[in-house]
């Protein structure tokens, strides 16, 4: 029986300012659960707000707290229930993923296996690609940082953000494509872009070896989507899901034809219950799956997933996940490889490095 689910947040800076084709941060909240039970104690986390931990406490802790440590998918059923009037979609949808993932996580522990064992791997080995080139970034750290997980990490694919300053994103993407040499670059409009403005660049990418066009519009305007599925030159695949919350959202994009490639991200999707769904979906409809950021967690189910793409190195989440978890994956050769000789997903909080970062409720004394 489950005896106890916890829940903090901690803001962690930037090592710079960052933007992309929509928004600009300086920050970023990490909600970090445990559930624990017969002796072990399972960890899950995502990326959200300081608002998610009531709702882990408040909502979802109860629908657990006593209940079977093994019967994931009826918490995860219940869970969704539970919030029905509060909206399923958004922050519940983060809260539940934490949750879910340290049920997961707790469940791989108590059986003394790794996750990727637990799932049924079908690989041991992740490809990934390197993720950042934020637009708030100079030309200089922009070329800096592609190169480095081209040179030192021995990524096959880096992407970089474009849409804030349109004017200058064809000079940025020359810039990047001289310094990562024959590695396949990707972009991210992050929904910057009017339909006629995607298309417009999209026809231009050939000449930069673009191979990959994310989010060029709204992930939410599905016809515009398949009008770049449609329209963009051959060799471009067209990208999005990192927003989807539950399968249907999944379902909605696949039936309309609008993406080449469904990325999916377990901190989001209803953790790694909800994660395996899209990726039942990806392989009804012969589709291919990328995993977006949170590359320590996402690991161990991308090994177990079928028509799976790759692995998104996204630059915050791997400093993020280095600083607060022992047991972080590092690259070589362009892969992650799974720990098997670690149970679950093999990640340790760092409870002391994170506390400086602790956003504490307020009137809680440090």
């Amino acid at each position: 029986m489950v005896n106890q689910v916890t829940a903090q947040a901690f803001c962690i800076p930037t090592d710079a300012p960052e933007a992309d084709g929509t928004i600009s941060w300086d920050s970023t909240t990490v909600v970090v659960v445990t559930a624990s039970a017969a002796g072990q104690s399972g960890l899950g986390y995502t990326y959200s707000a300081a608002s998610v931990p009531a709702i882990v406490i408040d909502v979802l802790a109860p629908l657990v707290v006593g209940k079977d440590a093994f019967s994931i998918p009826k918490h995860w059923a219940e869970m969704v229930r539970a919030v029905r009037n509060i909206g399923w979609r958004g922050l519940c949808a983060t809260a539940i993923s934490a949750v879910d993932t340290a049920l997961w996580d707790l469940k791989a522990r108590i059986l003394d296996l790794p996750l990727a064992s637990l799932f049924g791997c079908e690989r041991l080995e992740v490809p990934i690609y390197g993720s950042g080139g934020f637009t708030s970034y100079s030309d200089e750290r922009v070329r800096d940082q592609l190169a480095a997980w081209v040179e030192q990490d021995g990524c096959r694919f880096v992407k970089m953000k474009i849409g804030t300053h349109p004017a200058d994103d064809l000079s940025r993407i020359r810039v990047a494509r001289q310094a990562i040499g024959d590695a396949e670059l990707f972009v991210d409009a992050n929904g910057a872009f009017s339909r006629k403005q995607a298309l417009w660049f999209a026809e231009r990418f050939p000449t930069f070896g673009i191979s990959w066009f994310e989010e060029p519009v709204s992930s939410d305007d599905l016809e515009g989507l398949r009008l770049l599925r449609d329209r963009a030159p051959p060799g471009i695949d067209i990208a999005a899901g990192e927003y989807g919350y539950e399968p249907f959202y999944f379902r909605r994009m696949i039936e309309a034809g609008a993406v080449d490639v469904l990325q999916a991200d377990v901190t989001r999707c209803c953790g790694f219950t909800g994660f395996m769904r899209a990726a039942a979906l990806c392989d009804a409809y012969a589709l291919p799956l990328s995993c977006h950021c949170a590359p320590a967690l996402h690991l161990h189910a991308a090994c177990a997933v079928p028509r799976l793409r790759h692995l998104e190195w996204f630059h915050d989440h791997v400093r993020i996940e280095h600083m607060l978890f022992d047991g972080a994956p590092v690259p070589s050769g362009g892969v992650i490889r799974a720990d098997l000789t670690r149970p679950g997903h093999g990640l340790v909080f760092k409870s002391a490095d994170a506390e400086r970062f602790l956003l504490r409720p307020a009137g809680e004394s440090p």
